[in-house]
């Protein structure tokens, strides 16, 4: 199976997943449909990477919904700027590339955002994603790869979190409707046999990352001088996973799906097991005091921060850990990459990108 369709492709992990895939022989079309919900340049600046050129090596940010079809030369990278909320412009892709694999990464994302924009959230969480997921059963897809989060586990008292915890108490929009995504991807799976695999993702850093997450603008600030606000006293604890603990995480996922199809289909068996439908968690399984994380980022930049600890903030979680038996016994493979040599990695891109 090569053929690769990649929501979300000109966003932090679609952008670096489709790279490494790119690498790896197979043959991807991405999707995106360059909001502004951060700077929209660095998405430009992510598709020039990947080969989309267009008016003078300008990415094409201003267009219609609906834009043509845009191919690299060089890497065989296929894009087109486009709404997950345009079920027609979504179908006509579907039956002109005809992927084997969909691996859907587009979402809108942050917790803090949710409480300012609602809306937004319902409509590209919720129907965003009911789109690629019924245009992927309406053109036979069989394997549909779908991004959750650690959010939905919300203040879980057990620790580290695990695949089979209870998820029923989501503390954010946002974690209400990844949660939504992975039940109606449980209803698809049980009634047309499709294997649906979501992946409850760990708080993500990396270079080229979200400029809305804490390390990003703690970056930015720090070097500028500016003061840095620490909810909750920096005690909260969260999970960090280095992108390309995710990335190689989900090219070895490509290459194991097919095992996740059950021997028997019979009907029987597919009423009361639920076989098609897998989750996995994807973390570092190793939580850190944000005030650690602070001391580390310092020690990467050469220079300390003016911090500022303040309350808990509402939609917030108090930590986030993961249980990752059930990825490393399928893909023989857990994430390794220490948080110092990740945001190591990650300040030398952000002092090379922003000169």
């Amino acid at each position: 199976m090569k053929k690769i369709l990649i929501t979300g492709a000109a966003g932090f992990i679609g952008f670096h997943l489709s790279s490494r895939l790119l690498k790896e022989g197979y043959e991807i079309f991405g999707i995106d449909n360059l909001n502004d919900y951060y700077d929209p340049s660095l998405k430009k600046a992510r598709l020039i990477s990947l080969g989309i050129k267009h008016d003078n090596q300008n990415v094409i940010l201003s267009k219609p919904v609906l834009s043509e079809v845009e191919a690299s030369k060089d890497t065989g990278f296929r894009f087109q700027q486009l709404d997950l909320q345009n079920y027609s412009g979504l179908t006509k892709i579907f039956s002109d590339f005809n992927p084997d694999i969909v691996i859907n990464l587009a979402a809108q994302a942050g917790v803090r955002y949710s409480l300012e924009s609602p809306r937004s959230y319902i409509e590209s969480n919720l129907d965003g994603f009911f789109n690629i997921l019924e245009a992927s059963r309406q053109h036979g897809v069989k394997n549909f790869i779908y991004a959750s989060s650690s959010s939905v586990y919300g203040n879980n008292e057990k620790s580290p979190f695990a695949e089979t915890d209870n998820v029923d108490h989501p503390v954010s929009l946002y974690a209400a409707t990844k949660k939504s995504n992975e039940l109606i991807a449980h209803t698809y799976s049980h009634l047309y046999r499709m294997t649906t695999v979501g992946l409850r993702f760990f708080t993500v850093y990396g270079p080229s990352g979200r400029p809305d997450m804490a390390y990003y603008f703690f970056t930015k600030a720090i070097l500028e001088g500016q003061k840095i606000q620490l909810f909750n006293q920096g005690l909260n604890l969260r999970d960090y996973t280095y992108i390309d603990d995710i990335v190689e995480s989900i090219t070895r996922m490509l290459g194991r799906v097919e095992a996740l199809r059950p021997e028997s289909e019979s009907p029987q068996y597919m009423a009361t097991k639920s076989p098609l439908y897998h989750i996995f968690n994807i973390g570092g399984s190793n939580p850190v005091p944000v005030l650690e994380f602070v001391d580390v980022l310092e020690k990467a930049l050469g220079k300390k921060a003016n911090k500022e600890l303040v309350g808990f903030q509402p939609g917030d979680v108090f930590s986030t850990e993961a249980d990752t038996k059930a990825l490393e016994s399928f893909i023989d493979f857990k994430p390794t990459i220490s948080l110092r040599q990740g945001l190591t990695q990650f300040v030398e891109w952000y002092k090379s990108y922003y000169s």
